[in-house]
């Protein structure tokens, strides 16, 4: 029962032991004393709440929020005490807003159980009692042995035990874990792969060992002990053994597993990302800002708490005679009672702080987010990939970027691989026709005569061809859903052959070596075939030595088809180069130096043969660190040392990765807007270099300096001064500088100030033979900075996710390199070139809407409380309220929140394609500068300013005993706070209206909307006797008001009164000192109108997105005439016009096109949307 309390509340018991043991079919000992482990059901829990949890769990994580706290004390203390205003002023607003959020919050969390509630009744077949059981997917237990058929889902984390290949491999796909798409093979332990019925499964006797559940997709340690003939024999698990829930079987009839992690416990369930915790600079100034509020808020209080003792110092005063006071009160304590008014008047003033200003954030931050998954010109046709928003809390911060962080391979290049050249013994050679062809020589050999390579050239290519992780697969219609992003048109696939690997530098040499005559044409077990020149040759593959970043190569230890064993390995240069012996090693360092000059990305091939007695002793000491269960790392690290050394270099390959379309063009664009791009790979400086120069990263003008190659932290030191130096004498406008990952980490040890005050003086960095977490260091020392400048890290592999997490916005690149990026990253773009228009429009559009939400809030909430604060200067400070309790609760949640709701989503102080073209307007906005403390002083001074006039407007109109009716009749207080809200709601409105440059038909519903709602509301709420009320103080007020010829005079005078001094100053600016974006308005004046949106939301080839329906609406306000059709509809095809249209039907804009001169940065879209 206590477990079960323990789940519902969504606590788990911790784990009591580093390892779990699973008995295969729960084959539990039946000798000795045996306490089974206890695990996970299988169920998916991806809902947040339970039917018992839901309200506690929703109010605790609503009411950890400020404003929702100090609102429910502000209700307590209006139901505790005798307050001016009935509980229910803050308690209605209050239970509003914690009411959405908490509907729309179950709402959410039951959809999720709804997904779960399918996944877990999933049918799956289990192996129990000697035969094959239906069962559901839920009701699977850890030692289950589960049979998966093909094109199955498999429904836990498997041990792979059996498939139906002899060899007990099985292929499958990982894109739902991490989007590669490739093909995938796993093993089974050859003790257990003979066991393909259900008969001989229920005869294994087998235990696995592994480690407690952790999220890392790549990583699984075990061991598996397989009792035959009474004998145990142990063998390695490991990430190739282990099949994950949620990948797919492919190309194979069927598989049986164990169930090893189960349910919450599986890797999938334990990579579920969560919300981002990333919080925006807006956010924080908004905090700030509530706090400065809060502090106006607590001294008004207190000012009038003070001021009414000193009134009541008086007799006559204290203690009228209209208003004697009773025993309780002449006996309570003067300290209590100095509290109980300093509360009161607390309550009085809340209003000044805004409750419905996060509903309202949080609506346009989600509303505000489908824009750019909406924009076509952020939609890339070729893979049918738009953009994605994983957290809309960081909108705004797009507008914000001071430093853009990018890789290089997959971001800025296509990661699209082709062979160039290659170095052999010392003697480059490009590939010609099928051919490899020394250097200063032509392709001259007649047609079909076969190549004639030997020795070392031989060899190379054999290396080449057999060290890597490339697939086969023959079954291409089946393959892969959807097609392969990395297939390429090779000529090899007459026979449905077709290679998959997880790295495209991998395929593009074996596609390579099998042009030019070397296959490798598919393994078999453990048996790797390879045809040379027509003749088969086959390997033994005895080991595999895994790429890691660390040790940045891999290899493979084989047996030759004459008996021997060598071993084949390949990887960065500085990886294989200084642990080689033999071959011509400084001729092939000048060669993949000269191949980096090029552009071109390389890789050095080495290869070592073994005696015997050499191979006994590296095989025992590797299957001893493969079946370690504690530091099987550490173990296979030293393992694998002793094993890559004493190398001989067989050469080198040069690829090339073409650069992706308008890259120079976007970090040039990014330079404008005073963005600083940093290039962080894990390249070759010359590759780097050279990539980074034909990219437009560097220009070949600037001045470019190294800091490369430090050993030690003085000389590191002594460095970073010479360059400091060169920056304050050189006369040159531009430095560059570049930086190695060796150097960086000393740089980063001891000097970090003298290396930012270098990086900080140069326009351009460029860090290479970076490792991941170096990435994500450099990103945190700017972040950390004292000017904690806003950062971007951009990047498409597993191996930017560390960056991409450290930076204030991740952003994710649709990749090669599987989907690792995008699922951990805030947005996720397709190419990079998108990344000018996510910033330079989308994130100009979000930080101005977001600021003047902001402010806006404030200031109507300051025009909301001050009368109320000056009123108690005429009422005694007796508490009196100014307002209706109605109108107290309606104001912020009816009467002023659509306006501002529809500002915050579709303003524009500028063309989308002039802010693309004129990138030097996001300066502008930089530094968080609309929400700076002058620009908030200035709304508040503004909203105490309009306060002051709709108070002492409406007090001089009635003055003292004036009449205002034709009957003599004289006006009440009720009556005065109805005139004084009457003018503000119209004042705010109006003055939101002055604010807004971009019109929609939208925001003329609701603006005009929100005040003809108003004075209906009132009209029907003052002229009905309400029985449910228990006082009628409005009844008829507001008739008798707008009956008043007077009143309405007052009305209008206040208003223009407000306003006129705001416009005059709006236009004496704009014509005198204008901003360079007021300049840039005028860019985009109208031509003619337009009937749609064009600016909005607009079609790729020039047309815009009119539906049927947005037609119809236009021909019936008059604004597309009958018969004529002025927005064709969109050629583009493609599903995610849709929305657009949508989108086009419900806005209408009066803001014109650009000026026919003005071209789109990309010049395939001819219009955007914000």
């Amino acid at each position: 029962m206590l477990r079960w309390i323990r789940q519902q509340l969504g606590f788990d018991p911790p784990h009591q032991s580093e390892t779990r043991t699973v008995y295969v079919a729960n084959r539990f000992p039946q000798h000795g004393h045996y306490i089974p482990q206890r695990f996970a059901d299988n169920r998916i829990i991806s809902s947040k709440y339970t039917i018992w949890n839901f309200v506690p769990k929703n109010l605790f994580e609503q009411f950890r929020r400020i404003a929702n706290f100090y609102f429910i004390i502000i209700f307590l203390v209006q139901l505790m005490i005798d307050t001016p205003t009935s509980p229910v002023t803050s308690g209605l607003p209050l239970f509003f807003v914690i009411t959405v959020t908490a509907i729309k919050q179950g709402y959410e969390d039951w959809l999720r159980h709804k997904a779960d509630n399918e996944v877990n009744g999933a049918p799956v077949f289990v192996v129990r009692s000697g035969s094959l059981v239906q069962t559901r997917s839920k009701n699977i237990r850890v030692g289950d042995i589960v049979r998966v058929a093909k094109d199955e889902t498999f429904p836990a984390d498997l041990a792979l035990l059996s498939s139906d290949r002899a060899d007990g491999t099985c292929h499958i796909t990982s894109a739902s874990l991490d989007g590669e798409t490739n093909l995938k093979t796993h093993y089974s332990v050859a003790e257990t792969s003979v066991c393909q019925s259900v008969s001989r499964l229920e005869s294994l006797q087998a235990v696995v060992e592994c480690q407690q559940p952790e999220a890392d997709l790549y990583r699984f340690v075990g061991r598996i002990t397989v009792t035959e003939h009474g004998e145990e024999i142990v063998r390695p698990l490991g990430p190739e053994n282990l099949l994950l829930r949620g990948a797919r079987l492919k190309n194979t009839k069927e598989i049986f597993g164990v169930a090893v992690y189960t349910g919450m416990e599986s890797k999938m369930a334990l990579n579920y990302k969560c919300k981002s915790q990333k919080r925006s600079a807006v956010e924080k100034s908004m905090n700030t800002f509530l706090i400065i509020y809060l502090g106006i808020l607590l001294f008004e209080a207190v000012l009038s708490t003070i001021l009414k003792y000193a009134w009541q110092a008086e007799d006559k005063w204290d203690e009228p005679f209209y208003n004697q006071k009773t025993e309780q009160e002449k006996n309570s304590s003067p300290i209590l009672k100095f509290i109980s008014d300093f509360l009161a008047f607390l309550v009085l003033y809340n209003f000044i702080i805004p409750i419905s200003l996060y509903v309202t954030v949080e609506m346009q931050k989600f509303l505000g987010s489908f824009f750019i998954g909406w924009d076509l010109d952020l939609y890339h046709e070729e893979t049918d990939q738009k953009a994605q928003v994983n957290t809309s809390d960081l909108n705004e911060e797009l507008g914000q970027v001071e430093y853009v962080f990018t890789d290089k391979t997959g971001t800025l290049t296509e990661n699209e691989m082709h062979f160039r050249e290659c170095s052999i013994n010392g003697t480059k050679y490009r590939e010609v026709n099928g051919k490899l062809v020394p250097e200063g020589m032509t392709d001259d050999s007649p047609d079909g005569s076969m190549p004639h390579l030997i020795g070392e050239e031989l060899l190379f290519l054999q290396a080449v061809a057999l060290c890597h992780t490339v697939h086969i697969s023959y079954d291409q219609p089946d393959c892969l859903v959807g097609g392969d992003p990395f297939s390429h048109t090779n000529g090899f696939s007459s026979n449905h052959m077709e290679y998959y690997a997880s790295s495209p530098d991998e395929k593009a040499l074996v596609e390579a070596a099998k042009r030019i005559g070397v296959a490798f044409s598919g393994s078999s077990g453990d048996t790797l075939e390879i045809k040379t020149f027509g003749k088969l040759e086959k390997y033994k593959l005895l080991h595999v030595l895994e790429f890691d970043a660390d040790r940045r190569r891999m290899s493979v230890i084989l047996q030759t088809p004459s008996g021997g064993q060598v071993l084949f390995t390949k990887g960065a240069e500085s990886a294989i180069l200084p642990f080689s012996t033999s071959g011509e090693i400084e001729k092939t360092r000048l060669h993949v130096d000269e191949f980096a000059l090029k552009g071109l990305r390389t890789l050095v091939v080495a290869c070592r043969h073994f005696s015997p007695e050499e191979y006994i002793d590296l095989d025992r000491r590797l299957n001893g660190a493969r079946t370690a269960l504690q530091q099987r790392e550490e173990r296979l690290q030293e393992a694998f040392s002793y094993i890559e050394k004493d190398l001989q270099v067989l050469g080198a390959t040069g690829v090339e990765d073409k650069l992706q379309d308008k890259v120079q063009e976007t970090i040039e664009a990014l330079r404008l807007a005073g963005i600083k791009v940093w290039v962080l790979t894990g390249d070759k400086h010359e590759t780097a270099v050279s990539v980074s120069l034909s990219c437009g990263h560097f220009h070949r003008t600037m001045n470019i300096l190294e800091l490369l190659q430090q050993r030690s932290d003085n000389e590191c030191a002594e460095q970073l001064r010479i360059l400091a130096r060169r920056i304050k004498e050189d006369h040159v406008i531009q430095h560059g500088l570049v930086v190695d990952g060796a150097s960086l980490s000393l740089a980063l040890r001891e000097h970090e100030k003298l290396f930012m005050e270098v990086c900080k003086n140069c326009s351009a960095v460029l860090c290479c033979r970076m490792a991941p977490l170096q990435k994500a260091k450099v990103v945190r020392l700017f972040k950390t900075s004292p000017e904690k400048p806003i950062t971007l890290a951009i990047g498409d592999g597993a191996n930017d996710v560390s960056m991409i997490q450290e930076a204030h916005v991740g952003i994710g690149i649709m990749g090669k390199e599987g989907r690792q990026a995008v699922r951990n990253s805030d947005y996720a773009i397709a190419r990079f070139r998108f990344l000018a228009k996510l910033l330079l429009v989308h994130g100009h559009f979000y930080y101005i809407r977001i600021a003047t939400l902001v402010q806006y809030f404030f200031y109507k909430n300051v025009c909301f409380i001050t009368p109320q604060f000056l009123y108690q200067f005429f009422c005694l400070f007796s508490q009196q309220t100014l307002y209706d309790s109605v109108y107290l609760t309606l104001y912020n949640i009816c009467f002023t929140s659509l306006p501002i709701l529809v500002f915050s989503l579709f303003e524009q102080l500028v063309h989308p394609h002039v802010l693309q073209n004129k990138p030097g307007l996001y300066r502008d906005i930089s530094k968080n500068a609309l929400l700076s403390f002058r620009t908030f002083l200035y709304w508040t001074l503004l909203g105490f300013c309009h306060a002051f006039i709709f108070f002492f407007g409406s007090y001089i109109l009635m003055g003292e005993d004036t009449t205002l009716m034709g009957n003599g009749q004289m006006f009440g207080n009720w009556t005065f706070g109805t005139l004084v809200f009457t003018v503000m709601v119209i004042t705010v409105t109006l003055k939101l209206a002055i604010e807004t440059h971009f019109w929609t038909w939208m925001n003329h519903f609701v603006t005009w909307g929100s005040i003809a709602f108003y004075f209906i509301f009132s009209l029907f709420y003052g002229g009905i006797i309400w029985p449910f009320l228990h006082t009628q103080d409005m009844y008829f007020v507001f008739v008798q008001l707008l009956s008043s010829g007077s009143a309405w005079f007052a009305i209008i005078i206040i208003v223009i009164t407000c306003l006129f001094p705001d416009v005059v100053k709006r236009v004496f600016y704009r014509h005198l000192q204008p901003t360079s974006t007021q300049k840039s308005q005028s860019l985009s004046a109208p031509a003619q109108t337009l009937s749609c949106v064009e600016s909005l939301c607009c079609y790729q080839h020039g047309h815009s997105g009119c539906s049927r329906l947005a037609r119809f609406l236009e021909q019936m306000t008059g604004q597309c005439p009958a018969g004529e059709n002025h927005c064709p509809t969109s050629s583009s095809n493609n599903r995610w016009a849709g929305p657009r249209r949508l989108l086009t039907m419900i806005m209408k804009p009066t803001e014109p096109p650009p000026p026919p001169g003005f071209k789109n940065l990309d010049s395939s879209a001819e219009c955007c949307s914000p």
